[in-house]
Parts: C-alpha cells; sequence; structure tokens
C-alpha cells in the first residue's frame, strides 16, 4: 500500500499546485478587477464591477462536489475526460479562481483610502499606486487569503477523489472507506492534517514578515 499511497500524495500535490498557481493568480486578477472597478476607485466602471460581481456570486456558493459534475461536458472538452487528477484540477481552478478573488476584494476594500489618496496627489499613475501602494499595503493580508485558500484547495482536492480524480481522497474513500480499513483513512487524515498545519506554519511566518517590513 505504501507505493499506492505515495502516488495518491503525488497526485493531490499535482492538482493543489496547478489551482494554487493558475487559480490563485486568475483570483488575483479577478479580485483586483473588482476592488479597482469599484464606483469611485481608481477604474471605476459600473458594467465590469457587476459583471465580475454577478460571476463571482453565482460559482462561489455551489458546493464544489456539485460544481465539479456541472462543470463535466466543459472538462471533458477541455481536457479530454472527467477522470484523472488533471480533470480534477481544471475544475479546482474555476472554483478557486472565483473564491480567492472575493477574499482579495475584502482584503484591498479594508485599505485606507488616505494612502491611495495621497499617492495620487502626489502625481502617481494609477498603475503605479497599484504596483507601489495597493499591493504592496495589502500584501500580509493578501497571504493569509492565499493560505486560507490553499486550506481549502486541499479539500476540494478530497473531494475530487470521490468521483475518480485520484489523489489522497480516492485513497481514503476506495481503499480506506470502501474496504473498512481504517488505517488507511487515519494515514491519509494524518498526511492532510501535516499538509495543512505546515502552510499555515508557512503563511503566517510569511505575512507576519510582510506586515513588520
Amino acid at each position: 500500500m505504501g507505493p499506492a499511497m505515495v502516488s495518491a500524495f503525488g497526485q493531490t500535490m499535482y492538482m493543489v499546485a496547478i489551482t494554487m498557481i493558475i487559480g490563485g493568480f486568475a483570483g488575483l486578477v479577478v479580485g483586483l478587477g473588482l476592488y479597482l472597478s469599484r464606483p469611485g476607485n481608481l477604474f471605476q466602471s459600473k458594467i465590469l464591477f457587476n459583471l465580475l460581481n454577478i460571476l463571482v456570486n453565482i460559482v462561489r456558493p455551489i458546493p464544489f462536489i456539485i460544481f465539479i459534475a456541472a462543470v463535466a461536458p466543459l472538462t471533458r472538452i477541455v481536457v479530454g475526460t472527467t477522470l484523472g487528477a488533471t480533470a480534477g484540477a481544471f475544475a479546482m481552478c474555476f472554483m478557486a479562481t472565483f473564491a480567492f478573488a472575493r477574499l482579495v476584494e475584502q482584503n484591498l476594500v479594508s485599505l485606507d483610502p488616505g494612502v491611495i489618496e495621497a499617492a495620487r496627489a502626489m502625481g502617481a499613475s494609477r498603475l503605479r499606486v497599484i504596483r507601489t501602494v495597493i499591493i504592496p499595503e495589502a500584501l500580509g493580508p493578501l497571504i493569509l487569503a492565499y493560505t486560507f485558500l490553499f486550506i481549502g484547495v486541499v479539500d476540494m482536492s478530497a473531494m475530487v477523489g470521490a468521483i475518480g480524480g485520484g489523489g489522497l481522497g480516492d485513497m481514503a474513500i476506495r481503499h480506506g472507506y470502501n474496504r473498512l480499513n481504517w488505517e488507511i483513512t487515519y494515514v491519509v487524515v494524518i498526511i492532510i492534517i501535516i499538509l495543512v498545519q505546515l502552510a499555515q506554519f508557512l503563511g503566517n511566518w510569511l505575512a507576519k514578515k510582510a506586515l513588520r517590513r
């Protein structure tokens, strides 16, 4: 069972890594778009804000296990199959994008508008304000939000296992729960707990460094 467990761990890390890179970046872009297009902000646009807001509000509340089934036709077109780690990562990227977008927007909204206004008063362009004021000021909270996303993505990877996506979730359900082999189930649980704890520790450390810079 050792090699199978190692393989399942590798599949989980593959799905999580792809989702954190693609979903994390896309979520940052959508979240910035939400924040910047708000009324009175640097790139205010009622149409863009409402469009992004509606998209996030539609996708984010859908339970992920249902979302996987809902995007299955699209997954089949793009990936060629609805089974396996790549198909699972495809659905996870979508959900992670919209989940992280809202987290990014909420953290940016809490910024002190006076800092941005001061930068604008000194003649900084809008893009420069984003690069040198908004992102640096929100870096610590954004790192914590990204850490929170990681934990959610690990949770998603386990659910993907329930419908043939492979990974630790599949191992715990197919080889553990279905065969009443509780030892496998508990080993998977311990691996996931360690993984999440390490990510939380790293995220807290990086956020603390960013806040004290």
